[in-house]
This record gives structure tokens, C-alpha cells and sequence, in this order.
């Protein structure tokens, strides 16, 4: 059995209640818990392959999970509110199904890999709720789909980025090329170039996936060819593979004073990632390189849909979009200065009013 231990945070950004360890293994039986009495009201979560502490989506969802069953007074456990994690995509059915034996009233698959199984899985258990985050399974009552309109929140991110690059060079690391990555590529670039449009400069975009989700080493290769062309600010949108653009942006700063006008900044994407940005300058200083993060709101998607099926009103058959509005996406503060934040808000409060309009895909 794998031992997964970390910190649980909100949306807020305040963390939940210390000492909650996490122990679940693929393919084996939900474990922890206590006494629940609220059956309908109880929750699985299937992970993706990046595993629940995935500083990511998976990650995301289970804070989500852990903040719904707090609200309802619910533990966890049978009755309650669990996690299964997949190793591989094999894993997706048998977890599935072990969630359903539990009885677990309503299933989360987290993520656009986990459609088929999750689809599959709610014509035999028509007397279940199932929930795919990240993707839309139409025709099905007994399924809500849950999407987020990343584009707008990427947008800012591109605002930010403009706004701090020193070299007028960026960069967007994705992960696999696709209608859910296309929002963070096509938001980052549009926000970068009508920024740089605004301030009367020509800021480059470097652009390259990895082809995987999970490859953090093909990322930091990536990286450290993208720093080589003077990129000072990345923005990735990669899943777990990301942690390699983290660790090369690592490297280039701890050769560096904390102050020094070459330090390089990643911006996190899908939950706070300024875990991964920490690290020690040159002249020992403890600092931080994740200048913010682009904010995927599964924790805020499942603590909703989860509330509302415990209310009885699971909002089967319906396809859900959550936005700027009530923080559905969003930008963490991070360590972004006071006069490029407020930029950001400003671009915020103008796509929420429709006077920007942020693509959904890249311009070819």
C-alpha cells in the first residue's frame, strides 16, 4: 500500500485540519473512517494517474471531497467521503465499481480520462450519481458534467506574466494538445499579447508540450532550453509533469541572489503551487519562484455538486461551467507586485463584463 501525505488547502488558501493522512492504494478497498449515518449523502473520488497528491486536479477534487464531508458533519469512510486512486487507466473500472460496492451514492471522476469508464459505469448503476470533471458526457440523467473556463483565469496569468518579464520572452509548457489544454494556451497567449499591445512592446511566446501529463523530465529538458532562450516566466499546463519545470527553475535560481534581476518565475496551474516553488538563493536566502497560479476550481466544482446531491437536487443530465464568478478559476496572490496585480483584477473585471473576449483555442 502507498503512504500519500499532503498539506489540505483551500480555496481560500487557508488549510484544513492538520492530520489528515492519506492512505489509499489502486485497486484496493476505500480505508479510514468512523461512523456515518448519511448514506445518500456519501462521496467517492476516482482519480486520474497522477495520483491524489498531484499538487494538480486530482489533488484539487480530494480538498473539495474533504471540505463537503466537514460541512455535513460526514468522516471518512463507508457512509462518508473517500478517495481510489488509479495507477494506470486499467484502474479506472475496478475503481469504479469498488466505489459503487461501498455504496457510495455519487462517483467524481477527476479528469477527461475517466469519460468512458464513468459513462460505462452509469448505465449499470442507474440508482448512483456520477460526476466527470473536465470533460461532458451527454444523454446520460444520472451524470452531471463539470467544466471550467480556465481561458479567462490564463488570461490574467498572461497579464501577469507580461507585466513582470524582464526579458520580453515567455514561455507555455502544455501537456497533451486538446480542447481542455487549448483554454490555458489560447487564454495565456491572448493575455500576454494584448498586454504587450497596451504597454508598446513586442514580448516573444515560447510554445511546446510535452506529449504527457506525467513525464517530468521531458518538462525540465523542455525548460531548460526555454530558459536558454531567456524566458523569465513560464506558465505550465501539464498535470504532475509540471514538477520538472519547477525543478529547472530551481536550478537556475539557487545559482543566483535572491535579489537578482535574472531570477526566473513559473506560474502553477489547477491548485496553489507555491509548494513546489520554494527553494534557498545563492546567498542562502529562503525564497520562492512560483509567481502565481492559475486556479482550477474542482475543489469549488465537487463541493457543489456534492452538496447539492446530498440536498437531493444532483444536477444529473446537466453540464455545469464554472468561471471567474465565484471563483470557479481564479489567480492565487502569489508574488505577483501590487501594480501588476491590480492589472490583473482590472482584466478580470472586464472579462466578467464582456468587454474581453478570451478564446478557447490558439489562433494558427
Amino acid at each position: 500500500m502507498k503512504k500519500f501525505k499532503f498539506k489540505q488547502v483551500l480555496a481560500t488558501g487557508t488549510v484544513l485540519a492538520a492530520g489528515i493522512a492519506l492512505t489509499a492504494c489502486s485497486g484496493a478497498k476505500q480505508n479510514g473512517g468512523g461512523s456515518n449515518k448519511k448514506s445518500s449523502a456519501s462521496v467517492a473520488l476516482i482519480t486520474d494517474i497522477a495520483g491524489v497528491d498531484d499538487h494538480s486536479f486530482n489533488q484539487s477534487g480530494w480538498e473539495g471531497m474533504v471540505a463537503y464531508g466537514k460541512s455535513q458533519g460526514l468522516k471518512r469512510g463507508t457512509n462518508g467521503y473517500q478517495y481510489f486512486e488509479s495507477s494506470s487507466a486499467s484502474d479506472f473500472t475496478p475503481n469504479i465499481n469498488q466505489a459503487v460496492a461501498a455504496g457510495y451514492k455519487t462517483i467524481f471522476g477527476v479528469g477527461y480520462s475517466l469519460k468512458g469508464a464513468i459513462a460505462s459505469a452509469a448505465k449499470k448503476h442507474n440508482d448512483k450519481n456520477f460526476v466527470i470533471i473536465d470533460d461532458v458526457i451527454k444523454g446520460q440523467k444520472n451524470v452531471a458534467s463539470a467544466n471550467f473556463k480556465s481561458q479567462d483565469a490564463s488570461y490574467m496569468a498572461g497579464v501577469v506574466a507580461a507585466r513582470t518579464t524582464k526579458t520580453n520572452v515567455v514561455g507555455f509548457i502544455g501537456g497533451v494538445h486538446g480542447d481542455i489544454v487549448d483554454l490555458f494556451d489560447a487564454g495565456f497567449a491572448k493575455g500576454v499579447q494584448d498586454t504587450a499591445k497596451k504597454m508598446g512592446k513586442k514580448i516573444t511566446i515560447l510554445n511546446q508540450y510535452v506529449g504527457s501529463f506525467t513525464a517530468a523530465d521531458k518538462e525540465k529538458s523542455i525548460a531548460k532550453a526555454m530558459f536558454a532562450k531567456k524566458a523569465d516566466v513560464i506558465f505550465h499546463a501539464s498535470g504532475s509533469a509540471g514538477q520538472g519545470l519547477f525543478s529547472e527553475a530551481k536550478s537556475v535560481n539557487e545559482g543566483l541572489a535572491a535579489n537578482s534581476s535574472k531570477k526566473v518565475w513559473v506560474i502553477g496551474v489547477d491548485s496553489d503551487q507555491s509548494s513546489l516553488g520554494k527553494y534557498k538563493s545563492k546567498d542562502g536566502k529562503k525564497s520562492n519562484l512560483c509567481l502565481t497560479s492559475v486556479m482550477t476550481g474542482v475543489n469549488v466544482a465537487v463541493k457543489d455538486i456534492a452538496t447539492k446531491a446530498a440536498k437531493g437536487k444532483f444536477p444529473g443530465g446537466k453540464q455545469l461551467v464554472y468561471g471567474l464568478k465565484h471563483n470557479g478559476v481564479y489567480l492565487t496572490r502569489g508574488y505577483v507586485a501590487d501594480s501588476v496585480w491590480e492589472q490583473a483584477q482590472t482584466a478580470r473585471s472586464q472579462i466578467l463584463a464582456g468587454k474581453i473576449s478570451v478564446p478557447s483555442h490558439p489562433s494558427k
